[in-house]
């Protein structure tokens, strides 16, 4: 039970704003309950009608003789909150608030909205919205929006913050034969969210998939837990707006700067399980297939066509979205070879010819499937003079049936000759999709969950280090915050790595050129002399870092040199002199940082690092905390990875060190909030158990 129940499912529902006027809101709310074939109590309230649609009416909601469950508002916005108390007073339990007019109109509509959330926590009723179209349940069945379409039932949910794009879907999924169980707009969320309504539908029988279009989630932690859970027992897949990097540009760490806010939901989708599809498009077509078919048990797919060219064009799809196509098994060909005409090709995909008939893809499919080996089928037809597209898709219908465990998609592709052959498909649960691409990009997406699903069982929850100093940690950074300090020093950057044993190099302030020599003398040749300043954070692009110094007077030197170049650079900069760490044998240069985003926290940063990491952009991220595995996997999606096993007889870095650098730093960011943006970048890299270390590090803190 998610305490959603009686919301989808009510036994009595009031429309507070019910219209006689046909055109008008209220109108076509009340019309939509009774036309749904919602068989409970209905209650239209409004003071100046007697009856509306054959309805009693009800000047107020408290002069209704039952109890209410739902409580539909449709009123002026600053009529709500009045109307909120009395529901509240009658008993109800659930508000959908129809009415615009609150957060998204400015400040005066924010307060309107806040007071309507203080009313309806003191009464304990939940608010659907405002400024939503309302839901839609087929199965209770209910209709509780002023939408134009009824939905067909089906076992596809969808939740949208948009309302317009909502009423566009339905208009179009009704054309394409797309069912609904539920269809639910949010509006501002005052209250029930995203979140909620993905935890109700975990236990929904009649919802086999759940679709999401975000621009936003109300509550980060929230949604990473409720959507990590889900997933595992449903597909969630989710279409996210405003993927654009507009507004990171300004940031001054490398991380801040590469990490827009896509990045953020990126990595929480892949962290939580959810498939993420790149257009509406794909995101219907994903969920069509993943109502019909099964998780495949394998990645083994083949290609069957009847023409060279849409076979080329579906193996290239495959190959842009990650697909694999292995080659066809010997044992495979031989068969195939008996059967087929001597001109078929039987690479993958396996071209049948042009004159194929229905009984030459029956042979080939049974054939294929006997061997138990493909778990994925997709079954190409063009229409050719010998072509038979209503037997051929008869033929699919009863391999399916008979193979249910296995995944069959189709792409028929052609126009009216299709349509018997495309519905017949459609009833025996093989979706048809009108060209090869759209075929292999939803198959990427099934098989992106089926690894995701069993990457989340594999995957142990972060782990809390026992071997770090929390207790400096906070005394430094109650320091800097008593000093308002935001950007730190690369050496008190240093420190508080340190403490949470993340290798980094010697070093140490030096304020005049003297105390520069003397801690060269003390750590020992050769070092590196950078400028210290808080203002300036890339000290490479002022000429502010000496490098291999191996004699006093190059470090005195050295001293005046980068000075200068700051001052020059920047002449109201504070500099403190400069710091000189001990200069450490090159490694291979990676960058592990973090960005703090506002909504799900600290999203940590790994990538080729170095004065390129900019340009190059070779980069993954994920939320923090994370598990060893998780920060693998990070590694592993960058180019970086394969420069790290080692290339051209080059022995492999130390990974596992790498590894337990991003652990701390997520541990570090999730445990001190303070920390608003790092870098550490570069750290060097060494060969398998030499480790790595950072070399150069950056911290901000938010005040």
């Amino acid at each position: 039970m998610t305490g959603l129940e009686k919301l989808f499912n009510p036994s009595t529902i009031a429309v507070i704003g019910a219209s006689r006027t046909p055109g008008k809101v209220g109108y076509a709310i009340l019309s939509n309950i009774i036309s749904s074939g919602f068989k409970g109590e209905v209650y239209p309230i409004n003071p100046n009608a007697t009856e509306i649609l054959g309805l009693k009416c009800y000047p107020r909601i408290s002069d209704v003789p039952s109890d209410i469950d739902l409580a539909i508002i449709s009123i002026p916005a600053q009529m709500v909150i009045d109307i909120a108390e009395e529901c509240g007073k009658k008993g109800v339990k659930y508000l959908v608030v129809i009415s615009a007019g609150f957060k998204e109109t400015g400040p005066e509509g924010l307060v309107r909205e806040v007071r309507l959330q203080t009313v309806c926590r003191r009464y304990g009723m939940r608010i659907l919205g405002p400024n939503c179209l309302g839901f839609i349940d087929t199965y209770t069945p209910l209709n509780a929006s002023f939408a134009a379409t009824q939905p067909l039932k089906g076992p596809i949910a969808f939740i949208s913050q948009s309302g317009a794009l909502a009423t566009s879907i339905l208009n179009w999924s009704k054309s394409v034969g797309v069912g609904f169980s539920k269809f639910v707009t949010l509006g501002n969320r005052a209250d029930i969210d995203e979140s909620d309504i993905i935890e109700s539908l975990c236990v929904d029988p009649n919802t086999k998939v759940i679709l999401l279009y975000l621009e936003s989630v109300s509550n980060g932690d929230k949604f990473r837990m409720i959507a990590r859970t889900v997933s595992s027992v449903k597909p969630v897949i989710a279409v996210k707006a405003g993927a654009s990097h507009h507004g990171a540009v300004a940031a001054s760490l490398h991380t801040g700067s590469i990490a827009g806010s896509d990045s953020a939901y990126e990595a929480v989708f892949k962290q939580c399980g959810i498939v993420r599809a790149r257009s509406l498009e794909e995101l219907f077509n994903a969920a069509r297939l993943f109502a019909s078919q099964p998780i495949p048990k394998s990645y083994s797919t083949v290609i069957v066509t009847n023409a060279g060219g849409p076979g080329i064009l579906a193996t290239d799809a495959c190959e842009r979205y990650g697909v694999e196509l292995k080659p066809i098994p010997i044992e495979l060909a031989r068969d195939l070879r008996a059967k087929l005409p001597p001109a078929a090709s039987l690479h993958n995909p396996i071209d049948i010819l042009g004159d194929a008939d229905a009984e030459r893809y029956r042979t080939t499919l049974e054939t294929i499937l006997a061997r138990g080996d493909v778990d994925a089928l997709i079954v190409i037809l063009t229409p050719q003079a010998m072509s038979q597209p209503r037997e051929t898709a008869e033929v699919l219908a009863e391999i399916k049936s008979r193979y249910p465990d296995k995944v069959i998609l189709a792409s028929f592709i052609g126009g009216e000759e299709m349509s018997e052959a495309k519905a017949i498909l459609r009833k025996s649960g093989i979706v048809d999709f009108d060209f090869p691409d759209d075929a292999a990009s939803a198959l990427s997406l099934l098989f992106n969950y089926k690894r995701s699903i069993e990457r989340l069982r594999n995957i142990p929850e972060p782990q809390k280090l026992k071997d770090v100093d929390r207790e400096f940690v906070e005394t430094l950074l109650s320091r800097f915050k008593l000093e308002r300090r935001v950007n730190l020093l690369s050496y008190e950057a240093f420190q508080i790595l340190s403490a949470y044993n993340i290798p980094t190099v010697s070093c140490r302030l030096a304020r005049t050129p003297e105390e520069a020599v003397k801690i060269a003398e003390e750590i020992g040749y050769p070092v590196v002399v950078k400028v210290s300043s808080p203002e300036i954070l890339h000290k490479t692009d002022v000429g502010g870092v000496k490098l291999n110094l191996n004699s006093p007077s190059e470090v005195a030197d050295a001293f005046e040199e980068v000075v200068s170049n700051a001052r020059k650079y920047m002449p109201r900069a504070n500099i403190y002199g400069v710091e000189v760490s001990k200069m450490v044998a090159r490694g291979m240069e990676v960058i592990v940082g973090m960005h703090r985003d506002p909504q799900f926290g600290p999203l940590i940063m790994f990538g080729l690092g170095g004065i390129y990491v900019d340009f190059l952009r070779d980069v993954s991220f994920r939320v923090a905390p994370l598990s060893a595995e998780e920060a693998l996997d990070m590694i592993k999606e960058t180019r970086s990875y394969t420069l790290l096993r080692g290339v051209r007889g080059g022995g492999p870095s130390d990974i596992e060190s790498l590894v337990d650098v991003i652990v701390r730093v997520g541990l570090l960011s999730t445990e001190f909030r303070e920390i608003a943006d790092m870098d550490l970048n570069p750290i060097f890299v060494y060969e398998k158990g030499k480790g790595c270390i950072a070399v150069d590090a950056k911290i901000t803190l938010s005040m």
